[in-house]
């Protein structure tokens, strides 16, 4: 039976993202050590990669796809070229509505107006029977914690403290987590969890934020 996942790079103390996340800094002031295992040990964490992508449809927020607020720029294809890695339909939470933008090698976003039911509704429709992956960043994992529909929360904790930015579990009711499995190597280490259900939260906000 497919499930709802979820893959966070992540701090120590809980952040998936430092201050002021711009073009040329897409993680925020100080959080390149987020990913540095991805970048700079690829094949050690192989496993964990290719999970990250391994889904049937994705959901994100609106910063992960891009720096911009308000209206679009149309010009604006996201962060990954013109082949993204995801290889599947992508919905992006907006409070702007947008025509879908096909890119090559079969990722197609949608962008998602009516917030984060809708867009992983649409996203466990097109996904059949394959899992849906919630991409990030931050305030849209906690929005969908608090509404109860993730089922395995895999965080990659990095050993660096940022202190501020964008946080984990933000707005998240207390939730159940299972541990399911680790695995460590210095540069990070994985964590699997089982999430039992959260009773859904009504808080709404601005346009969701990513990692």
């Amino acid at each position: 039976m497919s499930i709802v996942t979820c893959d966070m790079a992540v701090s120590v103390d809980g952040y998936t993202a430092g201050t002021d996340q711009r073009m040329d800094a897409p993680f925020g002031d100080g959080a390149e050590g987020l990913t540095t295992w991805m970048l700079d040990e690829p094949q050690a964490h192989a496993a964990e990669i290719g999970a990250i992508t391994a889904a049937g449809a994705f959901v994100m927020g609106r910063n992960m796809f891009g720096p911009g607020r308000g209206g679009w720029d149309l010009g604006w294809t996201g962060w990954w070229g013109a082949e993204p890695p995801y290889h599947a339909p992508v919905f992006v939470l907006t409070h702007h509505a947008r025509e879908d933008l096909p890119m090559e090698g079969g990722t197609t976003f949608h962008f998602v107006t009516g917030g984060v039911d809708e867009a992983v509704a649409r996203a466990r429709e097109a996904a059949g029977d394959r899992d849906v992956a919630i991409a990030g960043g931050a305030a849209t994992v906690n929005q969908c914690l608090a509404a109860g529909v993730v089922d395995e929360l895999r965080l990659h904790v990095a050993p660096v403290l940022l202190g501020r930015g964008e946080r984990l579990f933000e707005g998240v009711p207390r939730t159940g987590l299972v541990p399911v499995s680790v695995r460590q190597t210095p540069l990070v280490t994985h964590l699997t969890y089982a999430v039992a259900r959260a009773q859904p939260s009504s808080r709404s906000g601005d346009d969701a934020r990513a990692q």
